[in-house]
């Protein structure tokens, strides 16, 4: 089952958090080659979250 992009912001952000299984790695690998909106979410979270690790460590 595909997943739609709210399932799919929701799994990104729990990827985060804790380690996601191989079949939600999978499902959201495969809505990720199809969806732009989704990838850019997940890179502005990455940089949010970097951003976030520099400002601790200064």
């Amino acid at each position: 089952m595909m997943l739609n992009c709210r399932q799919a912001s929701r799994m990104i952000s729990e990827a985060m958090d804790r380690p996601l299984t191989r079949a939600e790695q999978a499902r959201l690998a495969m809505h990720l080659l199809l969806c732009g909106n989704c990838r850019n979410f997940r890179q502005q979270l990455r940089q949010l979250r970097a951003g976030i690790r520099q400002g601790r460590e200064r």
